[in-house]
């Protein structure tokens, strides 16, 4: 097959670059990323040689040129997003371009040829759970999203849908729980407190810290993408998380000053940002009774895997981190 990725510069989009060629040799990618400070062509450096793997440096808002790519592939999987939800506080406006009007100018090419379209979500979608909970998001959950970016989210994921039920475009979306792992932006929270260690700096925790988030290691999401590609029902949306127990940001920074060997006087507490969510937690019961698929790996040991990964990878995070430093001293 030849698969158009958009965003596969970023963090999902280049780990799942990485993991689909390995496990589909055969198989042609074009990436499509206009390189924001999210998109780092230097997490594919170790494919960008391969014959079967194309970059092409551009905008999901170009529409004669997302319809030349579209011509050439069999599925697109659809990664290109603005995600930074401080970002997305600072400026919402880019967040609406590209995740809503630029999802709707992939779809047109789709519907145009008839591609198989696969849509990255989040679960930010469904908005907040509250703390004392039980529940978890599933596919059947009302959308409540609560930040611009999780508004611009839902926005696209509807379009999505709505091209299917409308002009028989065959989607499918998945909707993921927060990812870690290699490559991933220092801006986020797992790699900013893992970076900041390395640095001599302390961990900054939102507000009281017990926010909740449902952990999920990037490579268990690329496999549940590879299933739902491949079995996947069309027209059908998939929720996908990890297998760990609700775990607060907190208890996380404790777990990485457990493994690098620091104290907690390490933490400090700052202001909490607006909109805070408090906290989420993903059920995967769908795609595990339909695909087969759940999490491998558990959370403590997924995360000292990443904590070696950034302490083995300077290069590649050091002068990205300084540039976003730069970024929110100006706003």
């Amino acid at each position: 097959m030849k698969l158009l990725i958009t965003g596969g510069a970023g963090f999902i989009g280049s780990n799942f670059i990485h993991y689909w060629l390995k496990k589909h040799a055969g198989d042609q990618i074009i990436n499509l990323d206009s390189l924001t400070y999210a998109g780092h062509l230097e997490s594919l450096k170790d494919v960008s040689h391969r014959h079967h793997y194309t970059f092409v440096k551009g905008d999901i808002n170009n529409s004669e040129l997302v319809d030349s790519l579209m011509s050439q592939v069999d599925i697109v999987v659809h990664f290109a997003a603005e995600t930074h939800v401080d970002r997305s506080i600072t400026d919402p406006m880019i967040f609406t371009r590209t995740n809503v009007i630029g999802t709707q100018t992939l779809l047109e090419a789709a519907k145009k040829y008839g591609t198989r379209f696969h849509h990255i979500s989040t679960d930010e979608v469904f908005g907040a759970l509250k703390l004392e909970s039980k529940n978890k998001f599933n596919t059947k959950t009302r959308y409540q999203p609560n930040s611009p970016y999780s508004a611009s989210k839902a926005a696209s994921d509807h379009l999505v849908m709505s091209y299917h039920t409308t002009f028989g475009v065959p989607v499918t979306i998945t909707n993921c729980s927060n990812n870690f792992g290699p490559y991933q932006d220092t801006e986020k929270f797992i790699p900013r407190t893992i970076t900041n260690l390395l640095e001599g700096k302390n961990i900054l925790i939102y507000g009281d810290g017990k926010y909740v988030r449902d952990w999920m290691h990037v490579e268990d999401h690329c496999r549940a993408i590879e299933l739902v590609l491949l079995k996947g029902k069309v027209g059908a949306s998939y929720t996908v998380g990890g297998m760990n127990k609700d775990v607060s940001n907190l208890e996380v920074s404790k777990k990485i000053l457990k493994i690098m060997k620091l104290p907690e006087s390490r933490i400090d507490y700052i202001k909490d940002r607006p909109g805070h969510d408090r906290r989420y937690a993903v059920s995967w019961k769908k795609i595990n009774k339909e695909l087969g698929w759940e999490p491998k790996e558990k959370f403590s040991k997924r995360l000292k895997q990443t904590i070696d990964w950034y302490r083995a990878n300077e290069w590649w995070w050091k002068d990205m981190k300084v540039k976003s430093e730069d970024f929110y001293k100006t706003k």
